[in-house]
C-alpha cells in the first residue's frame, strides 16, 4: 500500500505542531505517540472506543506493510497504543553491525499516523476529518496547501 502524499503531509504536520506545543524534554519518538493520543481521545468521543480501536489496529496492520519496524506495534483493547519505538530501541543495540537508517525509524509515526488519516478520511470524509482535526489541535491549519501546491512530501 502507497500512503498518498496528502496524507503523509498532513501526518507531518500534526507531529510537528504537536512538537512544537510540547514544553516537555519527553524524546521526539513520543511525539508520533502524543498526536495518535491525541486522535484516540478525540475520535473515540466520536466513534466509540471499539471503532477507533478497529481504525487504529486497520491503519496499524496497513502501517507495518510501508514501515516493517512497526511489528512490535499493538492496538490494545481500548486503543491505546503499545510497543512503538519497540524495534527501534532493539535496533539501536544492534546499530554498530547493521548501521543506521534513521530516516526510515523516524518516519515510523509519520507512516502509522498517516494511515490513520486515511482511513478516517474514507470512513468519515474530508470535512469530518478535518474539523476532528480542529477541535483536537486548535491552534494548527490544515488545507490542501500541502500536497496541491507542490511541496515534495
Amino acid at each position: 500500500m502507497t500512503i498518498p502524499p496528502k496524507m503523509r503531509d498532513l501526518a507531518r504536520c500534526l507531529i510537528e505542531h504537536e512538537a512544537a506545543a510540547s514544553k516537555t524534554s519527553e524524546p521526539a519518538e513520543s511525539t508520533p505517540l502524543r498526536v495518535y493520543e491525541k486522535l484516540r481521545r478525540s475520535l473515540g468521543a466520536f466513534a466509540g472506543v471499539d471503532g477507533f480501536q478497529s481504525l487504529a489496529s486497520r491503519a496499524l496492520t496497513q502501517a507495518k506493510s510501508e514501515a516493517p519496524g512497526l511489528w512490535a506495534a499493538k492496538v490494545a483493547a481500548d486503543g491505546s497504543l503499545h510497543g512503538l519505538g519497540e524495534s527501534r530501541r532493539q535496533l539501536a543495540e544492534l546499530e554498530p553491525q547493521l548501521g543506521s537508517d534513521k530516516d526510515q525509524a523516524s518516519d515510523e509515526g509519520v507512516i502509522l499516523i498517516a494511515c490513520l488519516l486515511g482511513l478516517l478520511f474514507i470512513f468519515l470524509g474530508e470535512a469530518s476529518t478535518l474539523s476532528l482535526l480542529r477541535t483536537a489541535w486548535p491552534g494548527a491549519t490544515f488545507d490542501d496547501r500541502s500536497s496541491e501546491n507542490g511541496r515534495e512530501s
